[in-house]
């Protein structure tokens, strides 16, 4: 049996437990045969197993895979990272049929899975990895970890390429970050660390009342009297900056704060990509730290030059601090509304 793609599905394919003998094309595959089979009066096929192939290109984020922006808090990139996810040999229930149907009498200990529930477990043991190396780390420490270090080109040394898009460049609405990479993450240089209080002033900024932050708090909190910060500020890894639609000349200012767990005397440099249709201004542009464990604040300032660049209404670029091997990235996502 072969299962064939249609131009909405575009060139994903998916390894699945069939029943019956099958395999999977992708859409442009899949009308060469539908040609094949419609001028042909006797048509033919045949298998060829052409063992291991290599030089795909790889990481290709799934089409699949949820994108951004979060309906529900734009103010922060969704999602977070990317991780392995597709096509993954994984542990499974013997007592349910790997095809998930009633008819199939299989029982198996492990399947080829693909989805979410695939790259979380990749990502929940990568935290752990890094929990088990640095036991005094918070889970925001572990999060800036795993953001600020994750890579976004491919085996080519191209950026990722986003099946949804038709293989057009991914963005951070796709991947975040970036893909994970456990061995830079085990050394940041720079983490962004959030408190309880920090999520929970957060809450404030978003309008969220007294008692609907108890029911995550665990106890009776009172946003500050004084009005909480802006959403923005929350000292996430990345940046998002929302525009209202045509605004000329708009500002938007974001404050972080970095931990140095590097090298103890060092000096990081600012690098700006600069998203299409904003200019950024960071101060200072260098972080000089003494010390391991020592804070240093920032501001980055955005300034919308006119209306949104794109049919897209939106636009991407990074800041990062550079000193030395560390290379400490954060994404930034603007978007026009």
């Amino acid at each position: 049996m072969i299962m064939l793609n249609d131009e909405n599905e575009g060139e994903e394919t998916l390894a699945d437990a069939h029943i019956l003998p099958a395999t999977s094309v992708g859409a442009s595959a899949a009308k060469a045969i539908k040609q094949y089979l419609n001028l042909s009066d006797n048509p033919t096929a045949s298998i060829s197993f052409r063992g291991t192939v290599y030089g795909y290109r790889a990481p290709v984020m799934a089409a699949f895979s949820s994108r951004g922006p979060s309906l529900v808090g734009p103010e922060v990139i969704k999602p977070d990272v990317t991780a392995p996810g597709v096509n993954i040999l994984a542990a499974w229930t013997p007592v349910t049929a790997p095809s998930l149907l009633r008819s199939d009498n299989r029982s198996v200990l492990f399947n080829i899975i693909s989805g979410t529930s695939m790259s979380c477990p990749h990502v929940s043991g990568l935290a752990a990895l890094l929990k088990s190396v640095h036991k005094d780390w918070s889970p925001a420490a572990v999060k800036s970890a795993l953001m600020t270090t994750s890579y976004t080109v491919d085996n080519r040394r191209e950026p990722i390429s986003d099946i949804g898009s038709g293989f057009e460049v991914a963005t951070p609405f796709a991947f975040g970050s970036g893909h994970v990479d456990p061995e830079r993450a085990s050394n940041p240089g720079l983490i962004y660390d959030i408190t309880t209080v920090d999520y929970l002033n957060h809450l404030c900024s978003l309008k969220y009342k007294s008692s609907q932050i108890a029911l995550f708090a665990k106890t009776n909190y009172t946003c500050p009297r004084n009005g909480a910060a802006h959403p923005g500020d929350l000292n996430y890894p990345s940046f998002a900056v929302l525009f209202k639609y045509g605004t000329g000349n708009a500002i938007i200012a974001h404050k972080r704060t970095a931990t140095n767990i590097g090298n103890p005397v060092s000096r990081y440099r600012v690098q700006v990509d600069e998203p299409d249709g904003v200019s950024v201004i960071v101060e200072p542009r260098n972080l000089v730290f003494g010390k391991l464990g020592e804070k240093q604040s920032y501001e980055v300032t955005f300034v919308a030059l006119g209306g949104s660049p794109f049919s897209s209404n939106s636009s991407f670029g990074s800041i990062a601090w550079i000193s030395g091997r560390y290379i400490v990235r954060s994404p930034i996502a603007v978007t026009w509304n």
